[in-house]
């Protein structure tokens, strides 16, 4: 075999791996709209219905195949589609941005209560914050994808959080950044002051929205589901 003749072989295996990766990250991202798709509904009928908007924010992203590539190292991963998609849940991801925490719970229950969405891990973080202070209630769901050549299950997850878990949350993110995570004690007991202060301001805004609209009105404008018991991260939570 001629150098040209392996250098086309070569080329044509290389084609064949980045067509099948960027077939494979379709497919969460494919999932991923379908569930923000489902989150903007929920959204927009609320402000129709209610006349009230219990999303601030929503955010979405792909892991990248480096970041991908990383995981699959750290944890040990077959380097196989069916390993990557049964070891790694998180590579697809939405945020869903509050701005009080009945209103995380709320969309969680509404989102997961679909015909079509299939909860496969919850961990709730905001019941049983994280030692360095983070809160937030993460989902990890199955939402199925019909394309050409049928239909795929994808798992997602999604993130729900205040605005002042987010702001926490994003700080956090970015001194650990910027100290390649050897962060100095003195910002880590900081950060942790900084997240009991998020909480407390969590509480009142939310005693305050109940209080300015009114206890029934705050219980009638945005109906929530009957309660259901979910578990994960070794909390249970009734929403």
């Amino acid at each position: 075999m001629t150098s040209v003749q392996l250098d086309d072989r070569v080329l044509a295996l290389a084609r064949e791996l980045r067509d099948d990766m960027q077939t494979f990250l379709n497919e969460y991202r494919f999932g991923m709209r379908e569930i923000e798709t489902k989150l903007e509904i929920l959204r927009d009928d609320f402000e129709h219905q209610h006349a009230y908007n219990p999303i601030e924010h929503l955010s979405s992203r792909v892991k990248s195949v480096d970041s991908i590539i990383a995981k699959i190292e750290r944890k040990a991963i077959t380097p196989t589609f069916p390993a990557i998609r049964a070891s790694i849940t998180d590579i697809a991801g939405v945020r869903v941005t509050c701005s009080f925490v009945s209103d995380a719970y709320r969309l969680f229950e509404l989102l997961c209560g679909q015909d079509d969405v299939r909860i496969l891990e919850v961990e709730d973080y905001i019941a049983s914050p994280k030692a360095n202070g983070y809160k937030s209630l993460h989902a990890v769901v199955e939402v199925p994808v019909f394309l050409p050549r049928g239909r795929v299950h994808v798992p997602v997850e999604v993130q729900f959080r205040t605005i002042a878990m987010d702001f926490w949350a994003s700080l956090e993110h970015k001194i650990y950044y910027k100290y390649d995570k050897r962060v100095p004690q003195h910002l880590l007991d900081e950060l942790r002051d900084a997240a009991h202060t998020a909480a407390d301001l969590d509480k009142k805004m939310e005693r305050l929205h109940r209080e300015i609209r009114g206890t029934d009105e705050a219980e009638t404008s945005t109906p929530a589901p009957a309660p259901r018991e979910i578990t994960g991260g070794g909390a249970t939570h009734i929403a």
